[in-house]
């Protein structure tokens, strides 16, 4: 996704809600205006951090791992969660993202959950009934959203009447479906964001590409 610094306001006859989006963290503050249900900092991953995953993903294809951790001590919590397999700058670029998630809602821990992915993890488009989560890919496809007025939001869940997204009538075309890159860096707001109620960010997990492994990381508030 190659998008200059900006707010893209989605309208629909209801309600505005805007993607703010932005080469800089700093992008993460829109988040708290109510116009605002997804803030995605765009960045680039160096290529020996990607270098240090592609290897770590070939000797640990099955990964996956949640604990709970707090910005003081994330280095070695996740040193000794993980009995040391984790490349050092994975380390270093996990426990930034944790300390800023922290800093930005006043949290003094945060749900961790590293995950590699051989298939989707959440192959349906669905609402998350939580405040706010932290969403990365490391490796592999990215997450995948729905503009809020290019959603018919009867469609989720069992009102899809056991149809496809593709076919239920949830979205119209494939082109309104929005991609994250890899290694951007997105707050998702959920159903549970005070005056978010039917505002939370419709998203799915991507088909997996034929031999890849995802990388995928959250954090969530504890």
């Amino acid at each position: 996704m190659n998008v200059a610094a900006i707010d893209r306001h989605l309208n629909s006859t209801e309600n505005t809600v805007s993607l703010s989006i932005a080469p800089q963290p700093t992008v993460f503050t829109n988040i708290y205006r109510n116009n605002i249900n997804i803030a995605v900092w765009q960045r680039n991953l160096s290529s020996e951090l990607t270098h240090e995953i592609e290897t770590f993903l070939s000797d640990n294809p099955t990964f996956r791992k949640s604990i709970s951790l707090s910005p003081e001590t994330v280095r070695e919590e996740l040193d000794l969660a993980t009995q040391r397999k984790l490349p050092k700058a994975l380390v270093e670029n996990i426990a930034q993202l944790v300390d800023m998630f922290c800093c930005l809602f006043d949290l003094k821990e945060v749900g961790l959950r590293l995950t590699a992915l051989n298939n989707a993890m959440c192959p349906r488009f669905h609402v998350d009934r939580i405040p706010c989560r932290l969403v990365t890919t490391f490796h592999g496809e990215a997450s995948q959203w729905l503009p809020n007025h290019k959603v018919d939001r009867t469609k989720l869940g069992h009102g899809n009447n056991g149809l496809p997204d593709e076919t239920s009538g949830l979205y119209k075309q494939h082109s309104d479906i929005e991609q994250l890159s890899t290694g951007d860096v997105a707050l998702f707001k959920g159903e549970a964001w005070a005056g978010n109620e039917n505002l939370g960010v419709v998203h799915r997990s991507p088909a997996t590409l034929p031999n890849e492994t995802r990388l995928l990381m959250t954090l969530d508030f504890c």
